[in-house]
């Protein structure tokens, strides 16, 4: 696509986007009287202006309902779940029993860990990408430590190649292959936090998955970003945060998927009362007996009012299709990358933009490296009202979300540079 760097042009894009109304449904924050250009939806979401009526739905049982807010009506609190799983799994490409909601992403991806890496004496290697989000490597870490094994010796990160800011799949592949004998788990990001980079999922589950090894994936980025067919590429397991593209609030409830092919498997779990057979969870008798599907990793009691801001923000997601949203995502992303390689030629190539240019290995944000003052151009970007978010050393991330970003803000965000 041919794009323009004129106001008009971006106007005239705005005209024909099929979803601009949806802008209307979110809380733009304000700076100096003007709204926000708001491009820190891989950071923090928007607020949906529906979220505080479906706070206040909950807040209400609870008032005048008390307990009883558990059993009372169709629309209690036992069965809240049963709201966000069928658009939930839609988003992911995944069956409603495939996926749940609880706890946070690191919590889930220990829990995920506790059943999917089962080292033995020869195989207890776990393959993840080089400089993957710190939680992440923080939790491989501490878990191998916790089992007593060494994470020097039994991590294996995959760096770019010398000169190369982003990972080749090949080498992904040949990574797996290498390891074959050894591997037990391959645990990367679907997205990399940094460089944007999307990897292939498909081909690295197939690959590792011939190898004689599990895999997971944390979504944290790609949920609500990029198409997913988790059921289809025959993932084991994948966990996500909801407050990114979901729009669901601050340290929102986490997700996790489980294959169905793990469902009546005897795989070991860490188990709570809320992950036990519902039809029997009140006799509360010893021996636990999970839930069938995803829902058997659950632990405690859900955080109803969590869940609530992430049942209003789902409900936007799902009624402007998550396939709508990545057409204009790629049009939105593609603008940008126009308006930031038009300032180049004007300046001398300032910023060097590292995510992929494929849209196929991209989504909504791209990452910028500025080599010289970089810190000093975002906090001009802040104070003109354009929001992004710094990442050591040198990375500025700007994620232009098709839920709440115009074309118009992406002119405007080149009007800026300028």
């Amino acid at each position: 696509m041919s794009f323009q760097n004129t106001l008009q042009y971006a106007q005239e894009l705005d005209q024909a986007d099929t979803l601009k109304d949806f802008r209307n449904l979110f809380h733009i924050p304000v700076h100096e009287g003007k709204q926000q250009i708001y491009m820190c939806g891989n950071s923090l979401g928007l607020q949906p202006k529906s979220v505080r009526q479906c706070l206040d739905n909950e807040l209400d049982k609870w008032q005048n309902l008390g307990v009883e807010g558990w059993f009372e009506g169709e629309d209690n609190w036992i069965g809240y779940l049963k709201h966000l799983k069928k658009p939930l799994a839609k988003i992911v490409g995944a069956k409603p029993s495939e996926v749940s909601v609880m706890n946070n992403l690191t919590v889930n991806l220990h829990l995920m860990m506790v059943s999917f890496y089962q080292p033995t004496e020869t195989r207890f290697k776990i393959l993840c990408e080089g400089g993957a989000f710190p939680s992440d490597q923080y939790a491989l870490e501490t878990h191998l430590e916790f089992r007593g094994i060494n994470p020097e010796e039994a991590i294996i990160e995959i760096f770019p190649r010398e000169g190369e800011l982003t990972l080749r799949t090949e080498d992904i592949l040949q990574k797996i292959e290498e390891n074959k004998d050894s591997l037990a788990l391959v645990m990367m990001g679907g997205i990399n936090y940094y460089s944007g980079q999307v990897f292939d999922m498909k081909l690295i589950t197939e690959k590792a998955q011939e190898m004689g090894a599990k895999v997971g994936f944390d979504l944290a980025h790609c949920v609500g970003n990029i198409l997913l067919q988790l059921h289809d590429w025959n993932v084991d397991f994948a966990v996500w945060c909801s407050y990114k593209y979901l729009n669901s609030g601050m340290g929102g409830v986490s997700g996790i998927f489980v294959h169905e092919n793990h469902h009546q498997s005897n795989l070991q779990r860490l188990a709570g009362w809320w992950g036990y057979e519902e039809k029997t969870r009140f006799k509360m008798e010893k021996g636990f007996v999970p839930m069938n599907g995803a829902d058997g990793w659950q632990l405690s009691t859900p955080t109803i009012l969590a869940m609530a801001c992430h049942r209003a923000a789902l409900e936007i997601t799902e009624k402007a299709g998550i396939e709508n949203l990545r057409e204009k995502s790629i049009k939105l992303t593609g603008f940008l990358r126009f308006i930031l390689e038009e300032f180049n030629q004007k300046n001398e190539q300032i910023l060097n933009i590292i995510t992929p240019t494929n849209p196929d290995e991209s989504g909504c944000q791209l990452s910028i490296l500025v080599e010289k003052n970089g810190k000093e151009l975002f906090d001009k970007l802040i104070k003109k009202g354009i929001i992004g978010d710094w990442r050591e050393p040198n990375v500025i991330r700007l994620s232009p979300v098709p839920l709440y970003n115009s074309f118009e803000d992406v002119f405007r965000v080149g009007e800026a540079l300028d």
